[in-house]
């Protein structure tokens, strides 16, 4: 009884954290609304932009271009917490760290080296179909870019 009762508790305890997941507003497929962007020359350009649940973290994966239109994959996995996680497949960031502002936005700060190369702020309208990115920054040859970039839910 005690044994079914427990994994009755720790079923109910996954399901729990799945509902989480998939309600959180930043949790699914974005593909950039270039129309409606300003991506600065220089800039890199995300054009899809994934969030899935990767055990109690998120992993994001950027499919897209860098500042010289070269196909760009890169990814990351960690929490929404403000602390560094490495970065993999871009070679401009190494670290990057997200803190969840509120339930429609964050903020992320990409870092290269231990050097601060990117700050952006990150929001989900309320009705979940949209997701502004502000960033400004510096790209890889030094300059300064700013960038806002509007995505579609899929």
């Amino acid at each position: 009884m005690k044994a079914r009762a427990i994994v009755l508790a720790l079923a109910l305890c996954f399901v729990a954290a799945a509902v989480c997941f998939a309600a959180d507003g930043f949790m699914g497929t974005w593909k950039l609304n270039e129309a409606k962007s300003k991506i600065a020359p220089g800039a890199p350009k995300n054009s899809t932009v994934v969030y899935e649940a990767a055990g109690d973290n998120v992993k994001v994966t950027i499919d897209g271009t860098d500042g010289e239109g070269e196909p760009l994959h890169s990814e990351w996995t960690g929490k929404f917490d403000g602390n560094d996680y490495p970065v993999t497949g871009d070679p401009s960031v190494d670290m990057r760290s997200v803190k969840k502002v509120n339930d429609h936005s964050l903020t992320a700060t990409q870092k290269k080296d231990g050097k601060v190369t990117t700050i952006a702020r990150i929001v989900v309208s309320p009705d979940g179909k949209t997701r502004t990115v502000t960033a400004s920054g510096t790209d890889a040859k030094g300059n300064k870019i700013s960038s806002t970039a509007i995505y579609d839910k899929q």
